[in-house]
């Protein structure tokens, strides 16, 4: 898993609310990126990498007792690129994040990326490792990527959302998190982010 300083959720894991420990002046970025949220939407691009795209109509109907076990097995579909040395790599930078080395897992996956660049996981594991590291303008921007080629990759979404949140753009935060819900119904950390925003007043009406 990686370093608790990052503080990721689920499989495979990605930012939390503990952004609210960044200092960090990124307002002009984040409101570029929620006016490409609010126009570019939050409809993302209805696909899916095919392999996946049975589990999540599964866990979409899914009885919470079986949620946790789907949720994996959509993890580990994305996880797979299709070519042993680029999963190699994939394990590599997740490694180096579970050891606290953000250098290394940058290194890494951007190796992958570069010999990859349709595989959706290596930006979003490297989003993680940007975000690990303070780098925060390069992880919006491979959470967007990753977005681009994984519209429905819903840890990507709640991270984005997570950001927003943090920057102040409330509703727009609120909508991903609602986006990350009508795709995966069983995410306690998107539910509870929204919860919290109905009750600040924020979500009541969206």
């Amino acid at each position: 898993m990686v370093p608790t300083r990052l503080e990721l959720w689920r499989q495979p894991v990605t930012f939390t609310v503990v952004m609210g420990n960044c200092i960090v002046n990124l307002k002009h970025t984040v409101a570029a990126l929620g006016l490409w949220v609010l126009l570019g939407g939050i409809s993302f691009a209805q696909m899916s990498p095919p392999i996946a795209a049975d589990l999540l109509q599964d866990l979409r109907n899914a009885p919470a007792a079986e949620a946790a076990r789907i949720e994996r097995d959509v993890q580990r579909a994305w996880a797979r690129s299709g070519s042993a040395a680029m999963d190699l790599l994939y394990s590599r930078g997740r490694d180096a994040m579970s050891e606290g080395d953000t250098t290394l897992a940058i290194a890494h996956l951007t190796a992958l990326t570069d010999h990859a660049p349709d595989f959706a996981e290596g930006y979003h594991a490297r989003a993680q490792a940007y975000f690990a590291a303070g780098l925060y303008g390069p992880a919006i921007d491979d959470l967007e990527t990753t977005l681009a080629l994984n519209p429905q990759q819903y840890n990507a979404i709640f991270g984005l959302g997570a950001i927003l949140q943090e920057f102040g753009d409330l509703r727009a935060a609120a909508d991903l998190y609602r986006r990350v819900l009508s795709i995966n119904p069983h995410h306690d950390n998107a539910q509870r982010a929204l919860d919290g925003l109905r009750r600040d007043g924020i979500g009541r009406t969206l």
